[in-house]
């Protein structure tokens, strides 16, 4: 059976708690039931992974290296940030998907920039729990 990984970053934990008027009133286990119950139908698992440290995060980059058809990435605040997650992406041959609940073009000036969309195959941003469905769609369509 195909694979794919969704991997939040920081603060996606607190879904459903926080700023409910940017990110919605659904929780990461929402987000994650979804997706599951998504690509049941097309016959994929979903392995899930949250941390608010970004070491961990890239660990779990490397350890997915070729193990999955794709990656779903929420890096939450680390988008703005971080080259170190940047290169972990680069490192690997799985193909990284970047999403975003918020249209992060649409809000603070420094939110508008991502490190991290250079080193992905896309992004998708904006669309609410949608964002995280519609990167899902694109791995099983473009993996068949």
């Amino acid at each position: 059976m195909k694979k794919l990984l969704l991997l939040n970053g920081p603060n996606i934990n607190v879904l459903g708690m926080r700023e409910k008027d940017v990110y919605g009133e659904f929780s990461l286990k929402d987000i994650e039931n979804e997706l599951k119950e998504l690509l049941n139908d097309y016959y994929y698992e979903l392995d899930c992974f949250q941390s608010n440290h970004e070491g961990d995060l890239i660990d779990c980059l490397h350890k997915a290296n070729g193990k999955y058809e794709g990656i779903i990435f929420n890096p939450a605040a680390y988008t703005h940030t971080s080259i170190a997650l940047h290169d972990a992406i680069k490192a690997i041959k799985t193909p990284v998907i970047e999403v975003h609940i918020s249209n992060i073009y649409n809000r603070e000036e420094f939110r508008r920039t991502s490190m991290l969309a250079p080193a992905c195959i896309g992004q998708i941003s904006g669309m609410g729990i949608n964002s995280y469905r519609l990167a899902a769609l694109a791995f099983i369509h473009d993996t068949k």
